[in-house]
């Protein structure tokens, strides 16, 4: 038989333990954050040379994913089309995964205020909505749009885990403006997201580097009663200690 401050010091590992592997696996414990920036635009001929406004949004949602994996569709190795004829497009995010778009096309053509944000190629579309599915569940995803609005049309998006935005714009008018949009729910993951242009046909938009998030390993905000668990191993722990010297 171990003696006794043996076998306390045992139990409370095992206790300590417990906790600390339910601290590690424990849901995320956080509402939804949004990130949105705007730049004005300077016409329907001119590209933004720099998109600050634009730029902070998207920086502060990479931050919000730091530890998390992350990846970036930016359509420069997918052929452009020439028809401007709404299609299918197969994206691959590597480990985190693929997805498929519907209801636009990839293009290299600045025309009428949209352009590329990187490189030299975007996804267009002048549908009435669009999806993108994921193969996995992501807690992340952002965007920048371009030419959002210029013909009173705005961007509405449906995630599959039942919410929905209205991404703001208060630029209509010259065109060319650029918008960054991004949401991080670490709670509620999704595996769509569907965009709705409320005037389609007449208002087009522009996207590009689509960026999605998969949770990250050890990476995760303890939830109330983890934590709770995690003060009960401490205090056995203590307990534990101050056995150990009573009985030295």
């Amino acid at each position: 038989m171990r003696p006794p401050q043996q076998e306390i010091t045992l139990k409370t590992f095992t206790t300590l333990a417990a906790a600390t592997a339910l601290l590690t696996s424990a849901s995320a414990y956080a509402a939804p954050l949004v990130f949105f920036g705007e730049d004005e635009g300077l016409g329907e001929t001119i590209a933004l040379s720099s998109t600050p406004n634009a730029d902070a949004a998207r920086n502060a949602f990479l931050a919000a994913l730091s530890g998390q994996n992350v990846a970036t569709e930016d359509f420069e190795s997918h052929p452009y089309t020439t028809s401007f004829t709404p299609g299918t497009l197969n994206v691959d995010f590597g480990a985190l995964g693929t997805a498929t778009l519907n209801q636009g096309y990839v293009t290299n053509d600045p025309y009428a205020g949209r352009y590329a944000t990187s490189g030299a190629q975007f996804w267009e579309t002048y549908s009435s909505s669009f999806t993108i599915n994921f193969s996995s569940a992501v807690i992340g995803f952002g965007f920048y749009g371009i030419d959002i609005g210029d013909f009173l049309g705005t961007v509405t998006l449906t995630l599959s885990n039942g919410s929905e935005f209205t991404v703001p714009h208060s630029i209509d008018n010259p065109g060319g403006s650029v918008l960054y949009w991004g949401i991080v729910d670490t709670e509620t993951p999704f595996t769509s997201v569907t965009f709705g242009n409320t005037n389609a046909g007449a208002d087009w938009f522009g996207f590009d580097d689509f960026t999605i998030a998969t949770a990250g390993p050890g990476n995760r905000i303890p939830e109330p009663a983890t934590l709770a668990l995690l003060g009960l191993g401490l205090a056995a722990l203590g307990a534990g200690r101050r056995g150990k010297l009573s009985r030295a």
